[in-house]
């Protein structure tokens, strides 16, 4: 093998190692297996901000949530609307969808997590075009745009772990 075939075999061998380093590392970052590494964010068809009514943000978020979101059988949610805000330039609509476990042993769960969400109407922009929607954990500030997020199960359980973890360290 002369000079050049060695530094193309080093070099294909370098590129290799990279891509399997990058691949990896997205693996863990994201806690996902390898074939879930590419992974398509679903959506759902938003409602324009002329056809939006509090009851249709309900029905989306139903529908957008038994659409896109994976999580086991076993987990119970119930959404509820909280309030419109006026804004200067749009109307923001919240609503919050509390999630539990509850079994035969505990029909009452310990604790729940809730996942707030907001939908935007904007008062300037054309109204045919779709409202925005945000979502956020709680105990979380990170605004979460649903066509740029795959949602996790592993964050409900976080919550209500954390939240099992400090009742047990209470003392009363």
């Amino acid at each position: 093998m002369d000079k050049g075939e060695e530094d193309a075999a080093i070099k294909e061998a370098a590129r290799v190692f990279i891509e399997n380093v990058i691949s990896n590392a997205k693996e863990h970052l994201l806690g996902l297996p390898k074939k879930e590494a590419e992974y398509a964010i679903k959506n759902i068809q938003w409602t324009t901000c002329k056809n939006f009514t509090v009851e249709r943000g309900q029905q989306q978020i139903e529908e957008y949530i038994s659409q896109t979101w994976e999580f086991h059988e076993s987990w119970l949610h119930y959404l509820e609307f909280l309030q419109e805000e006026e804004l200067k330039y749009s109307k923001r609509y919240h609503y919050r969808v509390c999630w539990s476990v509850p079994t035969r042993r505990k029909p009452i769960p310990r604790a729940t997590a809730s996942i707030y969400f907001i939908i935007e109407v904007s008062k300037i922009k054309p109204a045919t075009l779709p409202v925005e929607v945000f979502f956020i954990l709680e105990s979380s500030r990170l605004i979460h745009r649903p066509e740029q997020c795959r949602f996790r199960e592993k964050w409900l359980k976080d919550i209500i772990e954390n939240k099992i973890i400090l009742m047990e360290s209470l003392t009363f």
